[in-house]
């Protein structure tokens, strides 16, 4: 089964880039010499220092392997290229909440970018996925766990 497409914005590659940089030749690097001086200290059976060192490099080595799936995967969206006028990843979305009677602003991003705390969501999330290939103007109807939330679309815009 080939792995999914890990849409990114241009600057969520970047990030993800950087992150793995900075893991690959800072982190290794720092938790190496922590080893070493966890070594030094002898016995390893009981030296909390050296198994909190190995542990730190086993959670690197795992995320510098994600970062490397995520990007081995990763198909970036061009946002000049984006149509304006209907929603897509790349998007930043002005919207219409009927029951808070308030506009939100959201940016469509790819799974891997997503951070509601920014209003960063998910295509793939249910809001994104319901605002996915509409239009200004179009009214969007949202099944969520606590019940339905309706939107109008006010605006879209380049991220």
């Amino acid at each position: 089964m080939a792995d999914k497409k890990n849409i990114l914005t241009y600057a969520g590659l970047k990030r993800l880039e950087d992150e793995l940089h900075d893991l690959k030749v800072v982190k290794r690097k720092e938790v190496a010499q922590k080893i070493k001086e966890a070594r030094e200290q002898g016995d390893l059976s009981e030296n909390a220092e050296y198994d909190a060192a190995k542990d730190e490099q086993r959670d690197i080595e795992a995320r510098i392997e994600e970062l490397e799936k995520i990007l081995k995967n990763a198909e970036v969206v061009v946002e000049d290229e984006i149509d304006l006028d209907k929603i897509n990843v790349g998007c930043r979305v002005t919207v219409y909440d009927f029951e808070y009677e308030e506009e939100l602003e959201f940016s469509i991003v790819g799974s891997t970018e997503a951070n509601s705390l920014a209003f960063k969501i998910s295509n793939e999330s249910p809001v994104g996925r319901a605002l996915m290939g509409k239009q200004k103007g179009d009214v969007v109807k949202v099944e969520l766990p606590d019940g339905e939330v309706e939107y109008k679309v006010l605006n879209i815009t380049r991220g």
